[in-house]
């Protein structure tokens, strides 16, 4: 008797499906979960409507909760960012290359939270009562109380599976807050030190 796989019914196969390689994605899920990573709120600014028309509406701002923020490089100071194909931060970085990010302390999972909503209101509305300026090089908000914040310039666009892997160079970097511990995300939840 033959022992044939099973194979799923549609293209789209459930998550608990295997992968030719054998590894399931809620495997893989678990698995990952169990790597604590800091947490960030990368943002930008959209380029206005009509950059020459001076009474066209501005760009909007936008802001994305992550956890795949790394170091890549001392020389020349590059981090690396890695954002979900489609998703309107991959969209609005394909078209805009200089952006920002916050390093979020533990008192800022409220901002994590907000930022990281599947089905969220406009981003328009997430910052209205959220403390931040702007960043004199990418004009991108930057979240008042970070421990650290960024200003990058995109260097490449890497396609990794279903993500885009963007790596930045770091244009400017401020420490403005040393108050508190980073927050973590850990078995999917947000968490501090100690």
């Amino acid at each position: 008797m033959l022992n044939i796989p099973a194979v799923p019914s549609s293209p789209t196969a459930t998550a608990a499906s295997r992968h030719p390689e054998g590894v399931s994605n809620d495997e893989f899920r678990a698995a990952m979960t169990r790597l604590a990573a800091g947490v960030v709120l990368v943002t930008a600014q959209e380029p206005p409507l009509d950059p020459d028309d001076p009474l066209a509406p501005g760009g909007e701002d936008v802001g994305m909760t992550a956890t795949a923020f790394l170091s890549v490089s001392l020389d020349p100071p590059l981090v690396l960012v890695s954002l979900r194909n489609g998703s309107r931060m991959d969209d609005l970085l394909d078209e805009q290359p200089l952006w920002a990010v916050s390093v979020l302390s533990e008192s800022q999972r409220h901002v994590a939270g907000r930022f990281a909503m599947k089905g969220r209101i406009s981003d328009r509305l997430l910052f209205e009562d959220i403390a931040y300026g702007r960043g004199e090089v990418s004009g991108a908000p930057l979240v008042g109380g970070a421990l650290a914040t960024l200003e990058c310039r995109t260097e490449q666009r890497v396609p990794a599976g279903d993500h885009t892997l963007v790596i930045g160079r770091v244009l400017t970097a401020r420490v403005p807050s040393a108050d508190g511990g980073p927050l973590l995300y850990f078995r999917g939840r947000y968490r501090q030190l100690g």
